[in-house]
């Protein structure tokens, strides 16, 4: 398989969000995906403040995009026991289907493409 090159990266990019967007798919920004991708991928725990220093955005912008995420039950919002002052950002288990199934549509249409993940290039 070959690696992929950026050219096929916009196209696969470009693909999945045509199928995100005529498909049954929350309707996300790009602000909104970066903080949903931040709670599911990074070490916990999450924190607004914590989100907006990471992705170098306002508190108020995260506290945005976390009102959208949270209504669509993507992330939980929970108070810091050890802190009553913070706010934790928690993963659903409807946020983890989501990246779940957003990520298949980037497997597949990389594969289509015959385009190896980095999987298959540490076997190589």
């Amino acid at each position: 398989m070959a690696r992929i090159q950026t050219q096929d990266a916009l196209e696969i990019w470009c693909e999945v969000t045509s199928n995100i967007v005529s498909g049954d798919w929350p309707d996300l920004t790009l602000r909104q995906q970066a903080i949903l991708m931040q709670v599911y991928l990074k070490p916990q725990p999450h924190t607004v403040r914590g989100l907006a220093k990471t992705l170098n955005i306002t508190k108020p912008a995260v506290t945005r995009a976390l009102d959208t995420l949270s209504a669509l039950d993507l992330v939980r919002r929970k108070k810091d026991p050890n802190d009553l002052r913070n706010v934790l950002i928690q993963r659903t288990v409807k946020g983890s289907v989501f990246l779940s199934e957003f990520s298949d549509l980037f497997i597949r249409q990389a594969d289509a493409r015959g385009i190896e993940g980095p999987e298959n290039r540490a076997a190589a």
